[in-house]
This record gives C-alpha cells, structure tokens and sequence, in this order.
C-alpha cells in the first residue's frame, strides 16, 4: 500500500507539525507533499522525514517571512499534486490540504485542525488586527476570503472520512461544511522532568507574541496584581510592544528551547491561557508537567483543563479581557491548595502520542477494509442479481412473442 501524506506548509515547528510526525510514526515509508518546506535538515529529522515533495509555491521569492501573501495562489497549487499513484492519502490541514485531489480508488483521511479561521468566524477580527477594516485593500481582502470560502467549501467533499482535533472543531467542521467528524484528539508530549521539582513563586504564560493569543490581556491582568509574578515566554512581532506596557512584576524570557519551557511549566504555580483555541496543545503540556491551568473558557481548553471537584486541574473565566483573568488568579491564590499536580499529570494522560497512532491507524484500517470491499464490487461488478435477470428475459421473450 502506497502512502501520501500531505501537510500545508513547514516552516516551524508547532502543534501541526507533532500530529505530522506521529502520523509518520504510523506510516514510516509515506511519502510527504507540502506546499513549501523551509526547514532545516535537522527539524526535518525531528518531524520523520528527509525530504518533502513541494509545489510552485517553493520557488516564490521572500517565501519564508510572507506565505501568507501567497494564500490566493495556495488553492490552485495543492490541487496540482498528482497523487494517482497512491492507495492512500492522509491530509493535516488547517489551511488547503484537504484539497488535493485524489480519485475513486483511492482513500482520503483528512485530519482537520481547523477550517481556515480567518476565512469563516474570525473573518472580521482578521482583518481588525491587519488594519483591513476600509478602503481598497479592504474590499480586495473581503472578495479574496469569499472566494476561498467558495473553494474550501467545494473542497470539502473531497475527502472520504474526515478526523476532527477536538469536539469544538468537529462543530466547526458541521457548521461550515456539513459534515460529520470524528474527534481524535493530537498527541502530546508527556513530561520527561522529575516529578519532584519544587514549584516556584511564578505564573507563566507562553505563546507565539500575536494579537489573537490574548498575552496583552494576559499582562494586564497582572499590572492589577502587583503581588504576583508573571513569567512570559515566546516570541513574535508583538514582543516590543508587550515589554512597554508591562509592569516590574513581568518578566520577559523570550523563546526557550523545549526543555527550558518544560521546567518552567513544572515550577510554575499555574499556567496562564487567554486565547481561544481549536484545541490547545501547550495546555495539556503543561498539566503534565503538574501545572494547573486557568484558561479562557471557550474552544478547547473546556475539552483538555478539568474543573470538576473529582479531578480539579484549572479554573476558567468566562472572558479573556484583563478583569477577568486577574479575578480568576484570586480566586486560584485562595485555593491554591486544594490542586493537586499529580492529578494534572493523571489528566495530560489522556492526550499522548500513542493514544492518538492507536486511534488514528484503528480509524484508517476500519475504512480501508469498508473502501477495499466497495473497490472489489466494483471491479467486478456488484453482485449478481439473477431473480431480476430472469424476470427481465421472461418480459422480453413475451414482449417478442407478442410481437
């Protein structure tokens, strides 16, 4: 069985790319097709892989800093993969890969992170954060996303089954397509670090320094609680900003190697996270390094931070805006002692990497069985169906004698 696994760019490692290797991990000989790679060999032997096989879009100039200049051309470069020689695709699209295309004999898994966000529901807040609100370049980004809403759709009822990260998605996935998905949730990285490291006197919060990860709210928060100490680790081009509204109880670390984020995570009192996300890979990150976790209560880190009395491992506010984070940081200090960080492990239990190679490969052998048995009839014919044959041979033979 010939194995094509399609990815919708690489040019970082991030939560996208950890379901990309553990799909690798189940399909070691697949072969990878990406619209542009721009990794170094070495994280490219993180992911599994040597080489990706790559569009036109590779050889664009400045296509590292600007791919998302490039989103009107990404539709129609994805469809020019010429996958026929494969038995089977599987598609990680957050973006276009869902598109390829792919015949009748062939089964599409796509494993859907997300429908593109800044085409559907968070349109709006996408062109607020770009300054796209009026004017020519406006109207020109309105027509492009309603044109890709037009394909995306289209698209849609490409892929055989469809896999969703999270039941916030699968939702998604309903309202926007029609479809039904099944939930397997990412795999995750469990704790490598002692279980016994001493917790600090710090908060953290981590994260890509954008708009929509909320970090300013984050931060904000904390100008309102002088006596608490906020750790921020990340980069991005929000990180100068964010430093000159920041109060003497925040402290900038910038990006940090995977270890260094683990201990902090693991010394941390809480892990702090105001974004609302599809699912939220960092979250269960840091509950198994036994860090509780006060996130906004929306999308799905409802699906990931436990709130129940009998497996407590965070607390929720009901907005992401500074007032209400630092309200819930109260309200965790005064009851601080009843979390219990052994319990947040117990919940990060639930999302690792072999939990989710088991489901996927379970998924995708169950309907290549159901598509090898459809294929067969079809080679041959169906099955036969002699009771009609004779009746229609007996119509015709009276129709002629008749005659």
């Amino acid at each position: 069985m010939r194995v094509a696994v399609v990815h919708d760019w690489l040019y970082t490692l991030g939560g996208a790319e950890q379901v990309l290797r553990e799909i690798l991990q189940c399909y070691p000989e697949a072969d990878v097709f990406t619209l542009f790679d721009v990794l170094t060999p070495e994280d490219r032997a993180k992911i599994g892989f040597k080489k990706a096989r790559t569009s036109f879009l590779q050889k664009m100039p400045f296509i590292r800093k600007r791919h998302r200049s490039y989103l009107p051309l990404m539709p129609i470069a994805i469809e020019q993969f010429d996958l026929s020689g494969y038995d089977l695709v599987i598609s990680s699209s957050y973006a276009v890969a869902k598109g390829v295309i792919t015949g009748p004999n062939q089964l599409h898994v796509s494993y859907v992170h997300s429908p593109m966000r800044y085409a559907w529901d968070l349109q709006h807040a996408y062109l607020n954060e770009s300054g796209y609100t009026a004017g020519i370049k406006s109207a020109l980004a309105r027509a492009l996303l309603h044109r890709i809403r037009i394909w995306d759709v289209r698209t849609a009822h490409g892929p055989d089954a469809m896999l969703a990260n999270s039941n916030f998605v699968a939702k998604r996935i309903k309202k926007v397509y029609g479809r039904d998905a099944k939930v397997i949730y990412p795999p995750v990285t469990m704790s490598k670090l002692p279980a016994d490291l001493p917790t600090g006197d710090h908060f953290l919060a981590a994260s890509r320094l954008v708009p929509y990860k909320k970090i300013e709210a984050v931060i904000q928060a904390f100008a309102e609680l002088p006596d608490q100490k906020l750790i921020v680790a990340g980069d991005g081009p929000d990180a100068e900003r964010l430093k000159a509204i920041a109060g003497p109880n925040v402290t900038f670390v910038g990006f940090v190697s995977d270890e260094k984020l683990r201990e902090l995570m693991a010394t941390a009192r809480a892990f702090v996270f105001a974004a609302e996300e599809d699912f939220g890979i960092i979250v269960v990150e840091a509950e198994s390094e036994g860090a509780p976790v006060l996130a906004f209560g929306r999308g799905g880190a409802r699906e990931t931070v436990s709130a129940s009395p009998e497996l407590r491992t965070g607390m929720f506010f009901d907005s992401n805006e500074p007032k209400a984070i630092a309200e819930c940081v109260r309200a965790f200090v005064a009851n601080e002692s009843s979390f219990s960080r052994a319990d947040c492990r117990m919940q990060a239990e639930k999302f690792s990497a072999e939990r989710f190679r088991n489901e996927l490969m379970s998924f995708v052998n169950d309907h290549m069985r159901t598509f090898s048995g459809e294929r067969r009839r079809n080679r041959d014919g169906g099955p036969r169906d002699t009771a009609g044959f004779k009746r229609r041979w007996s119509d015709a033979k009276d129709s002629a004698q008749s005659e």
